[in-house]
């Protein structure tokens, strides 16, 4: 298990608390049509950290082609109707170009602050020079507004516990996922970055913000800033 994260639960864990079984319940939220509505139809998206592909499925199904990576061979057991390569993101060098690099579930606020510069490295290396990379920021409140639940309409409550500092400005967050049939947790580091340290993260891997796509600036386009 990856240092500060662990999860429990029935089922598979990844090295990040990720339970597969879990991620597997999850229905699809809004991501789907916020990709869609921001890059080209039929584009050939590279998705890094897909997990069990539920976000994968509706974007094959709305004519984009997927490449889905993720260091879990549980997870991309899931994975149908996409090329799947098992890889840490930040190792990852395919010598390829894509439409679009989507780095989503707030990947970018890994704790360890070298790991977030290899995923922007690994963004910018695969992303085409007229492409864009798509990334999922945490809310502004993710950190304060706490201890939140919310009650899914499939029938799971969903809470984000605590966020506890535990040095250099990083947080060890617990979330749990309640199920009529089962309970998972999942403990993991998060650093907060302001909108401007984000900025500076992307310019750091030769990007920048080329719009917010969302109201909340949860979701952003990037592209490359040479």
């Amino acid at each position: 298990m990856r240092e500060g994260h662990q999860g429990t639960g029935p089922g598979a864990i990844t090295p990040d608390g990720c339970a597969v079984e879990l991620y597997s319940r999850l229905p699809v939220g809004d991501e789907p049509d916020i990709v869609a509505g921001a890059v080209p139809a039929g584009a050939h998206i590279l998705e890094l950290g897909s997990g069990v592909g539920r976000v994968t499925r509706p974007l094959l199904e709305r004519g984009f082609t997927v490449t889905a990576v993720d260091e879990s061979a549980e997870m991309l057991e899931h994975v149908r109707g996409a090329r799947t390569i098992r890889s840490a993101i930040e190792d990852l060098d395919l010598g390829e170009r894509f439409d679009v690099v989507m780095l989503a579930s707030f990947l970018v606020h890994t704790g360890d602050a070298e790991v977030r510069r290899g995923l922007l490295r690994t963004c910018a290396r695969h992303v085409a020079e007229d492409g864009c990379v798509l990334i999922q920021r945490e809310g502004e409140d993710y950190h304060t507004d706490l201890p939140r639940e919310r009650v899914d309409p499939s029938g799971f409550t969903v809470r984000i516990v605590s966020s506890e500092p535990v040095g250099d400005g990083v947080h060890a967050v617990h979330a749990e996922y309640e199920f009529p049939d089962a309970v998972w947790t999942q403990t993991f580091r998060a650093r907060p970055l302001t909108k401007e340290q984000f900025e500076e993260a992307l310019a750091e891997a030769g990007l920048k913000v080329d719009r917010y796509l969302t109201e909340d600036r949860i979701w952003v386009r990037a592209v490359p800033a040479g």
